[in-house]
């Protein structure tokens, strides 16, 4: 069932991909052959102005347009766009990636909730403990500092290097003060042993989406260069997945709960945005650059032609990389 829910999440994923670019070269009048999920033999397809259509191995999609790879003197080719018009279609696809990681993080962040300076917890032994701060408390302020949220009173523990502070407690509805001297903890982080209360942030849980997907773009794109320069931590085969390796992630995921299942899918559509926007043949990243070399040269196009067999080598180095990571996948099965 899990390998299912997998194979169904991934097909989610790759669908509302090309579904950026399908509607976005609708838009611009550009002449559709088909809009495919899967590769290789079809298993399934309907024609209506477009043939839709499933394939056998769901390890990605298309949409096949006229003159993408090649001439054509249809005036509704690919080719034949405007260069705003084109680059538009190509980034659809990796930003409609980016959009859905926003919309499946939201439920994730309203279920998690958001921590507040109230006290769901206090450490035996901590500093606020020995303070006399009991589990309920809300802090109102640190050295006159009004508190408003549970990263700024973070911050502030962490920047006192140790000094004294002035907190002000509600509790009850009255008022209190008490001093306390935050103490380092083993890695080095000042903090006075509290936990906090989680609380569901509805209208809250929007920006938060936006700055965490922001986040993991910073991440991703950080992972991407320790890939180039070989600086991965535990070895590039150890760092990356395949189909079949993410095929287990997810599966892992569903077993554990939905939220953990959405927040895996945002993490891979993301994946799936970032990485195609690299600037490597074949993938939308390296057409924007070839439609941007075409916008710096005033508008004279590259040879189609040898524009499609540069994608095709591109996509036969990714083919080959797809099969080392498929081996990585397979060995760390066993």
């Amino acid at each position: 069932m899990t390998i299912i829910i997998a194979l169904l999440l991934f097909s989610l994923i790759v669908f509302i991909h090309e579904l950026g670019h399908f509607l976005l070269a609708k838009r611009a009048g550009i002449t559709i052959h088909e809009f495919a999920i899967g590769m290789g033999p079809k298993i399934f397809s309907i024609k209506r102005d477009v043939e839709y259509s499933v394939r056998l191995l769901p390890l990605g999609g298309f949409v096949s347009m006229e003159g993408e790879d090649g001439e054509s003197n249809d005036p509704n080719s690919f080719g034949n766009k405007s260069i705003l018009q084109r680059a538009s279609v190509i980034f659809a696809g990796p930003f409609f990636n980016i959009i859905l990681t926003v919309i499946l993080l939201i439920p994730v962040i309203i279920y998690i909730g958001t921590p507040i300076p109230k006290f769901d917890k206090v450490m035996p032994n901590s500093p606020a403990q020995k303070a006399g701060i009991e589990v309920g408390d809300t802090i109102k302020s640190v050295n006159g500092e009004s508190i408003k949220s549970w990263e700024q009173l973070v911050n502030t523990v962490h920047n006192s290097n140790g000094k004294e502070l002035k907190l002000e407690i509600d509790r009850e509805g009255k008022t209190q003060s008490v001093n306390l001297t935050p103490a380092k903890n083993e890695k080095g982080a000042y903090q006075i042993g509290i936990a906090p209360v989680y609380e569901r942030d509805y209208l809250g849980a929007i920006p938060k989406a936006f700055k965490m997907t922001g986040d993991m773009i910073v991440q991703i794109l950080t992972f991407f260069g320790q890939l180039i320069t070989g600086t991965v931590p535990g070895g590039i085969g150890n760092s990356v997945a395949g189909p079949i390796g993410v095929f287990g992630i997810v599966s892992n995921a569903a077993k554990m709960g939905i939220i953990n299942l959405i927040n895996i899918a945002a993490l891979i559509s993301l994946n799936l945005g970032i990485f195609n926007l690299l600037p490597i043949p074949a993938l939308d990243g390296g057409r924007l650059v070839m439609i941007g070399l075409e916008a710096i040269r005033g508008g004279k196009k590259l040879d189609p032609n040898k524009e499609g067999m540069l994608h095709l080598a591109g996509f036969a180095v990714l083919m080959a990389f797809m099969i080392f990571v498929t081996y990585k996948d397979i060995t760390r099965l066993f």
